[in-house]
């Protein structure tokens, strides 16, 4: 089973993912207007038409917009998201009850499995954060006569870890993960001592240093060779430079694997997995500079809005 995954957008102002396997598209979050998201779609190559289902990862308001809510019932496209989720989307969405009578919100569950389409694999993975109930995700394709097996995680908005979610993370072909900040840069950023206090605070975000700790855990735990890419998602607009998130892993990294650095304004790349990554569509998004084999350090970088 071959994969395509694209972020969309990454940062404080909109969140939004597209992975596609085995014929079955879903979207990581809707944190764009449905125009907006439409626009970002078209850019590597999908549509709305393509999109089966969004999965929440939580209920700030950069994860989901009540347009795009909305215009998920008009599509009768499922949202999944966890039961501790609708008493906020309750209060704040007009669409949310509206997706509800239509029966068109489905659950998931920390350490139980969803399948989406056919034989897409998704295990919610909890994580510590101010938002509310918040989740990881992993996500797993089996071999196939179209494609070998990959597993992806797409961990984004924590302040801590622990050694059971770097376990859940282990032997994935693909980590999209958190560099929210540079720590000395956020200290001196000029903010107020609640708003330091709470990006830095275990239910915060991760800063570089402790994604580089998350990852390096990862990779010990990791079948050598394993992992193909790292994303980097959510960097802040004031509190850090991707330069400082790549320099925090490059030396972690065996040499061919590639970091990407996602952007909170353009889509892409398209990043492929499995057997037939060669021969499906190469539409991409814009040309984006972060993408880089082992991090060149001399690479520019997209600069991506945040905390």
């Amino acid at each position: 089973m071959a994969l395509r995954f694209t972020v969309l957008a990454s940062g404080s102002a909109g969140n939004a993912s597209l992975l596609e396997a085995d014929g079955f598209s879903v979207l990581i979050d809707a944190g764009l207007g449905p125009r907006q998201l439409a626009q970002r779609l078209a850019a590597v190559g999908a549509s709305w038409e393509q999109v089966q289902a969004v999965l929440l990862t939580h209920t700030h308001s950069d994860h989901w917009k009540e347009r795009t809510l909305a215009h998920l019932r008009r599509r009768r496209i499922p949202l999944y998201c966890h039961a501790q989720h609708h008493p906020t989307l309750l209060a704040y969405s007009m669409a949310f009850p509206q997706l509800l009578k239509d029966q068109l919100v489905h659950g998931y569950e920390p350490g139980g499995e969803l399948t989406l389409g056919a034989s897409l694999r998704c295990r919610p993975l909890p994580v510590r954060h101010d938002g509310g109930a918040t989740f990881g995700f992993r996500f797993e394709g089996s071999a196939d006569l179209f494609g070998q097996p990959w597993a992806l995680a797409y961990v984004a908005d924590l302040g801590s870890w622990t050694p059971e979610l770097a376990q859940a993370m282990a032997d994935v072909d693909l980590l999209a993960l958190e560099f929210n900040h540079d720590v000395e840069l956020e200290h001196a950023s000029g903010r107020s001592a609640h708003l330091i206090a709470r990006v830095l605070g275990d239910a915060g975000h991760l800063s570089n240093s402790q994604a580089a700790g998350l990852l390096q855990e990862v990779v010990r735990l990791s079948e050598p060779g394993r992992l193909q890419h790292v994303v980097q998602l959510h960097l802040s607009r004031d509190c850090n430079r991707p330069e400082l998130a790549v320099e925090a892993i490059r030396d972690l990294l065996a040499d061919g694997v590639a970091i990407h650095t996602a952007s909170q304004d353009e889509a892409g790349p398209a990043l492929m997995l499995g057997m037939l990554a060669a021969k499906t569509r190469t539409t991409r998004g814009p040309r984006n500079p972060s993408s880089s084999r082992r991090a060149d350090p001399s690479a520019s970088q997209a600069w991506l809005p945040g905390w």
